[in-house]
């Protein structure tokens, strides 16, 4: 197999599969713990949005480069730890389907947030529950 046709190796997201895939490279960590990990990294400069690691961290692990533990933690498979890969790629949903990949995104970043930081989650709840019902209109 050819370096780019490794799984592990994307043309989606830029440079943030790459990251993701170093970050892991150091130890399981949630999606959060990601985020947070690359806004550190560029101090303050990027923050990813939950609806750009969720998506990726799904599509890692359908692709076989992770997987998530009962604790919520992602970490690399065997295969994947065993090589490293880099590719560009693109940015936002363009398709509806796309957008829904996004949405679970958020809300697994949300129950990532209702664990670990409940009084923050709390101060969010009128809008979360403004949201749900604007999507269950639409989902009508």
């Amino acid at each position: 197999m050819s370096l780019l046709e490794a799984p592990w190796i994307s043309r989606h997201r830029r440079g943030l599969r790459p990251l993701v895939y170093h970050l892991l490279c150091q130890g399981a960590k949630t999606g959060a713990e990601l985020m947070d990990d690359i806004e550190r990294m560029s101090r303050g400069f990027w923050r990813p949005s939950p609806g750009s690691i969720y998506p990726l961290l799904e599509e890692m692990t359908r692709d076989g480069v992770v997987k998530r533990g009962a604790d919520g933690r992602y970490s690399l498979t065997a295969p994947a730890s065993a090589e490293r890969g880099w590719g560009p790629g693109r940015f936002g949903p363009r398709t509806v389907e796309e957008a829904v990949v996004e949405l679970r995104g958020l809300l697994a970043y949300l129950e990532d947030l209702k664990r670990s930081r409940a009084e923050e989650f709390q101060h969010g709840l009128p809008a979360m529950k403004e949201i749900a019902s604007r999507l269950a209109r639409i989902a009508e």
